[in-house]
Formats: structure tokens, C-alpha cells, sequence
């Protein structure tokens, strides 16, 4: 469904198909089921086809969400111009540290950070009011699931541009921040791996300067934050820049498919 945010789409059905695994009881699918009820619900979708068998091996799920926009609504990739600003909804790394907890860190952090991270992590929210309110006003736009500064450097190819991100204004939360301090990260090291860690899945997207107050109603009627964190400019690739200005070096920035 953030895909469908990010698009400017509204949601419509999806399809599901499963290959249930040995292991897979009737409790397990009864929990399932009521899992994806109470996300039908909340995003008004229904399940509309798919396909169901027995496999051997792993459980296999795979979901295909199909959505509708206006005609000529619909966000591209590939819209981003020299000037615009770009900006992200929600926080960002907080899914990062979600799975790092999982994995066993953040012995330290307090319970209540814990839990905000790890749902972060588990239980993404889509944008999807947010995104209907970007048709007419963001030039480019995608979900962040690979991590910042890798979808947007698929943003700064398509769009044949470069983006510049202003490390301190890419927002964190309280939680995050606890987090990496209590890990020893100083704050270069903290905006680089929330900036890196994807499975976020907030809109990052760029819109030109005149938009701000826009940007605000939509923040204002939404409840979501929108944060202003760098431009478009000319040239190619994404910079990360610290607070001085110079580029941070950056090792991966982010999840890679192939």
C-alpha cells in the first residue's frame, strides 16, 4: 500500500497467493485472516483473487496491490527539476533500529523506546492520505523501503539530476536517537545508518519551494509530519551533507535487489 501512497493512488483490492508450508496450522491461518481483516478495514480494500497451494518447502506469500488514480495524477519517479525542494514524510530509521532490536541490540533502551521501534519495524503505517494529497504538487515521489538515499537516488536517475541531503534536517525520532546512543554512535553515525536502513516506507518526494505552505495544510490535516531535508540540483547522485556542508562518506546506501 505505501507504494500506492507514494503514487498518488488510491487502493483498491489485492491480490493474494499462498503456498502453505507443513508446518501451517489452522490456528496459524486464523490469526492470518484476522490480520488481513483488520487491515482491510483500516485501508478500505478487499481481496479480490489470488491462488492457494501446498508446498514442501517454505511458506511463500506474495501480495499485489492494485490501486487507481485520476488520469494524469498519477507521481512518477521521473518528474524531479532542478530547484525543487525534497521532502519525507514521518521519521526515518526507526525500522533500522525495529530489527536491530530483534536481532538482539539495545539491551539498554527503555522498554516504552523498544516497543515504538519494533512496531516501526513490524507494522509500517502507509501514507495513503497524504499521498492523494500530493497529486498536482509533488514532481516526483516513492515509497522508502530500500532505504533513504537509495530510493532516492532512483528518484536522481530517472529524473537525470542530483539530490543533496542535509543530514540534520532528515527527521529522527526520540526513540531512534536513544537508540543509537545507547549503542555509542555519535550523530555523523546516526544520520548515516537512518538514512541507510530503509523498510521505513514514508514518501519521500520533491515539489518546488512555492508548496511549503501547501505542504503544511496537508501536514496539519493529515497528523503526519512532512519535513523539508534538501534540493534538487544539476548533475547525478545522491549526497548525504553534514552540518559544515562536506559530503559524508557513505558505504551502502541502502538494500540492493540484484
Amino acid at each position: 500500500l505505501s507504494d500506492l501512497a507514494a503514487k498518488g493512488a488510491r487502493p483498491e483490492g489485492y491480490l493474494l497467493t499462498i503456498s502453505v508450508a507443513p508446518w501451517i496450522n489452522g490456528e496459524w491461518l486464523k490469526a492470518f485472516a484476522e490480520g488481513l481483516a483488520a487491515d482491510q478495514a483500516e485501508f478500505g480494500v478487499a481481496l479480490i483473487g489470488g491462488d492457494t497451494t501446498a508446498t514442501p518447502g517454505p511458506l511463500t506469500l506474495s501480495v499485489t496491490a492494485l490501486g487507481s488514480a485520476p488520469n494524469g495524477a498519477f507521481i512518477r519517479r521521473g518528474g524531479a527539476n532542478e530547484g525543487d525542494i525534497v521532502f519525507v514524510t514521518g521519521t526515518i530509521g526507526d525500522a533500522g533500529a525495529g530489527l536491530a532490536i530483534l536481532q538482539g541490540e539495545g539491551d539498554q533502551l527503555a522498554e516504552s523506546d523498544r516497543d515504538f521501534l519494533v512496531r516501526r519495524y513490524l507494522l509500517p503505517e502507509p501514507r495513503l492520505a497524504v499521498g492523494t494529497l500530493l497529486r498536482g504538487i509533488a514532481t516526483s515521489s516513492l515509497d522508502v523501503s530500500d532505504g533513504l538515499l537509495a530510493d532516492l537516488g532512483h528518484i536522481a536517475d530517472v529524473s537525470g539530476a542530483a539530490i543533496s541531503i542535509e543530514a540534520e534536517r532528515v527527521p529522527l525520532s526520540s526513540a531512534l536517537v536513544n537508540f543509537n546512543e545507547s549503542g555509542g554512535s555519535n550523530r555523523d553515525g546516526t544520520m548515516i545508518g537512518a538514512a541507510t536502513a530503509g523498510d521505513d516506507y514514508e514518501i519521500a518526494f520533491t515539489a518546488p519551494a512555492s508548496f511549503h505552505q501547501v505542504l503544511k495544510g496537508i501536514s496539519d490535516e493529515t497528523g503526519v509530519a512532512i519535513s523539508e531535508i534538501g534540493r534538487v540540483e544539476k548533475g547525478a547522485a545522491v549526497t548525504l551533507l553534514d552540518r559544515s556542508g562536506a559530503v559524508l562518506k557513505i558505504g551502502k546506501p541502502g538494500f540492493t535487489h540484484f
